[in-house]
């Protein structure tokens, strides 16, 4: 039966939760526990696949095909265990759930209420998974005194009496705000929020608090007093040059001790941190540098690209360089005629994903000078869609390519469609059909799906292998019809899916580093395994930049 510690934030958001939650699930891994972690979301959404990238950040997709909150990213960067559809609920999915076993009958014709009904949907998903690891640790989404995480607080409020005692911890993450004008920490709001937490029935085992300055003694004291907590489970948590310096600077300040003792774990197994050890040393001592521009549409909003400018960063690990990303906003290029002044200097050039026709010509303009200039070049999803229309118009001279999807935008017939609306699919052993008029959430071809690799392309040295699987996140695709007129221009289908219809990977062969990818490969990176494509695509950027 797993122990379960619950992640709660007070004061304000955006303390760090996710980070957290993940650097204590790397140590509790590096003393030997198997982990799984969960993050249930406040917000009414089903789930943030329609949301916008300036709302939510990206969204992060599972191999079984949920679209989840970008925290569950973190969780597997750290961690490397592979998210799963029963690792993210959002109390939309909670709210839908009820209303159709109501709908069904299955509450025989009950008053539906808060407590008990939607309460116990939580905690069933909560069972989820119990005998499968040693520690769940579940997050709660937003701050404490929340309106709408007021379910959240009482369910795992209950779950824990539900459990034998001892089983369920609780963590709470607050602020320490410094005054300048008096010179200290101010411990009031650390007090209100844990006030606000007593409140609703829970006590916190452990205090993590968020301060730029050192936490003196007597501070922590004060913390330990007012708060109920122990001196020791009051850990502080300061300002990191990087996030992959969390687990150890977490373990410096004794969280995993804190976490084994409140569950009176003891002896407990020493931590083995060498694998963060090599990971700190890797980050703070690179050996050079690369300008990657990341081309897109989010661009005043990194979280927008999450997990591409982590991957990036985990393939400079691999290459001992660090990763200098520059953000560049495709808007810029639909209006100008000439990209070189915005494109020079850059080592490589990566276009992500995105939906929409908006920023869409100045992307292809982007895919066309690293042809051109035999800039490193990796499309991602869109990206690659991009890469492809860039082809078809100026070396397969199909001058009005484009996409279905920005016809459909605009509602009127404009381009030949190189990259049309994906209407059918084969997932497992059943077919999946979509129209366009389907409703946007939920609708898209989603998680992991297998393909095969042209033997000695430059994606299947990269890989070292010429069968992978990755996940897919998109409604558009190219049309295999045009492989052939587009294969004749030079430009390869160097990866399909194994029954050949959809095309999974692009490459120029004449080009020192061009490819452009269906699928997403940044959701599979990780700081100790970077993703293979990430790695070569920084390599070849390295080696622009030790050219010039």
């Amino acid at each position: 039966m797993a122990r379960y510690i619950f992640i709660t934030g007070g004061v304000v958001s955006s303390l760090g939760k996710g980070l957290a939650s993940a650097a204590l699930g790397a140590l509790l891994q590096a003393r030997g526990f198997s982990v799984r972690l969960r993050k249930l979301d406040p917000y009414l959404n089903v789930d943030p696949g329609t949301m916008s990238p300036f709302e939510h950040g990206e969204v992060f997709v599972t191999d079984d095909g949920a679209e989840t909150d970008l925290d569950l990213g973190h969780y597997e960067r750290f961690t490397g265990v592979p998210a799963r559809q029963t690792d993210s609920v959002s109390s939309g999915r909670i709210y839908s759930t009820v209303l159709e076993k109501e709908r069904r009958g299955d509450y025989l014709g009950k008053t539906i209420q808060v407590v008990p009904h939607v309460t116990n949907e939580i905690k069933d998903f909560l069972d989820i998974g119990d005998d499968e690891v040693d520690f769940m640790l579940c997050e709660i989404g937003g701050t404490v005194g929340d309106i709408e995480g007021l379910p959240f607080f009482e369910a795992i409020r209950q779950f824990s009496h539900d459990k034998p005692r001892g089983q369920c911890i609780f963590m709470h993450l607050t602020l320490l705000p410094y005054l300048a004008a008096s010179g200290e920490l101010k411990t009031k709001p650390t007090q209100h929020s844990v006030k606000e937490l007593q409140s609703i029935g829970i006590a916190p085992d452990i205090l993590v608090c968020r301060s730029e300055q050192p936490i003196p003694e007597k501070e922590r004291e004060k913390i330990a007093l007012f708060c109920n907590v122990r001196k020791e489970a009051v850990v502080a948590a300061y300002d990191l040059p990087t996030i992959y310096d969390a687990p150890l600077a977490y373990h410096e300040q004794g969280l995993d001790q804190a976490v084994l003792d409140a569950f009176q774990i003891s002896p407990a197994p020493r931590p083995d941190l060498s694998t963060w050890q090599d990971v700190s040393d890797r980050v703070h001592h690179p050996e050079g540098e690369v300008k990657v521009a990341i081309v897109g549409k989010y661009t005043q909003l990194e979280d927008a690209y999450k997990s591409i400018a982590e991957a990036l960063t985990h393939g400079g690990m691999a290459n001992r360089v660090k990763v200098r990303i520059e953000w560049v906003d495709a808007e810029l290029f639909d209006k100008s005629a000439d990209v070189a002044p915005h494109l020079d200097g850059f080592h490589a050039i990566l276009v992500p994903g995105g939906f929409g026709e908006r920023g869409t010509e100045g992307k292809i303009k982007a895919a066309q000078y690293a042809r051109e200039n035999k800039v490193p070049y990796l499309g991602i999803c869109l990206g690659m869609q991009m890469a492809v229309i860039e082809a078809a118009r100026n070396v397969a001279g199909i001058e009005t390519a484009g996409s279905e999807e920005f016809d459909h935008e605009a509602g009127k017939k404009r381009f030949e469609p190189v990259v049309y609306h994906l209407k059918e699919w084969v997932q497992g052993n059943a077919k999946v059909t979509r129209k366009v008029s389907d409703d946007k959430g939920g609708t898209m071809r989603l998680g992991s799906y297998d393909a095969v690799l042209k033997e000695g392309s430059k994606v299947a040295i990269a890989y070292g292998t010429t069968t992978i699987d990755e996940r897919h996140r998109h409604r558009y695709e190219v049309d295999v019809k045009y492989r052939e007129p587009l294969e004749k221009a030079g430009l390869v289908f160097s990866g399909m899916s194994p029954d050949g219809r959809l095309p999974e990977i692009v490459e120029w062969p004449d080009h020192p580093w061009f490819i452009g990818v269906q699928f997403h490969p940044e959701l599979k990176s990780k700081p100790f395994a970077p993703h293979p494509l990430f790695k070569d695509f920084v390599r070849a950027a390295k080696e622009v930049s030790r050219l010039v």
